[in-house]
């Protein structure tokens, strides 16, 4: 049996699940692609906003448009001046948007999971119904073709069900583990800004990317830096 006799074996509800399908597909395929931990939290990122904070040469606009980790860095260095308890709960805020981001469609992928074996189980229901009608109707014998069509829709359903479902659920689970891996490698670059925040002495200079122009921690124009 080929693929278009296994569709129309299966009947109309062979439709929803070739539609949830299609829609895991491109679901997995985005996320894979967009779950790229190097592209979210590159290591070595907290690391670095430190030696910048330490030398005053922090370019916010370089920062936000860095990395995902990079706009939560920044959104807690706008707030430095407001002493490191603000700037972790505006990083957690950040990082919260980040988050979600993360997890979008993942709710989707988990409903074509759930919902699929269970639109071949109505398959399966549906096709053993019409199976029960031929032998109920006492022609059975004269109507072998409908008898068989419909044991083949029950197990044609079932099996496209399953097939969708397993590996929805597998990735659906491999990217739930993903964002927490992602998540996990955020709170410690994030933790590691905050707590030189905290001990550092020296004012934290910040710039919003324009040439020459820097703004210190308390919201101050500072002066400019001529380059040679």
């Amino acid at each position: 049996m080929n693929m278009m006799d296994a569709l129309i074996a299966g009947g109309w509800l062979m439709i929803p699940l070739l539609g949830c399908s299609l829609l895991a597909t491109v679901i997995i395929i985005e996320r894979l692609w967009t779950l790229r931990a190097k592209r979210i939290a590159p290591y070595g990122l907290g690391q670095e906003v430190c030696s910048l904070v330490s030398r005053g040469q922090v370019n916010l606009y370089w920062l936000e448009g860095h990395s995902p980790l990079g706009g939560v860095l920044a959104a807690g260095l706008r707030n430095a001046r407001l002493g490191h308890e603000q700037v972790r709960a505006r990083l957690q805020e950040a990082a919260t948007a980040v988050i979600h981001d993360m997890e979008r469609f993942l709710s989707p992928l988990g409903t074509i999971a759930a919902i699929t074996p269970l639109i071949g189980l109505l398959g399966t229901v549906v096709g053993m119904i019409e199976v029960f009608s031929v032998i109920v109707a006492g022609d059975g014998a004269s109507r072998t073709a409908d008898l068989a069509g419909g044991i083949s829709r029950a197990l044609v359903t079932t099996a496209a069900g399953l097939t969708v479902a397993i590996p929805a659920l597998m990735f659906h689970r491999y990217f739930q583990r993903r964002v927490e891996d992602i998540t996990v490698r955020m709170e410690e670059q994030a933790s590691q800004v905050v707590e030189f925040i905290a001990h550092y002495q020296g004012n934290v200079s910040l710039s919003d990317g324009g040439e020459g122009e820097r703004v210190e921690a308390d919201g101050r124009l500072a002066p400019e830096v001529k380059r040679s």
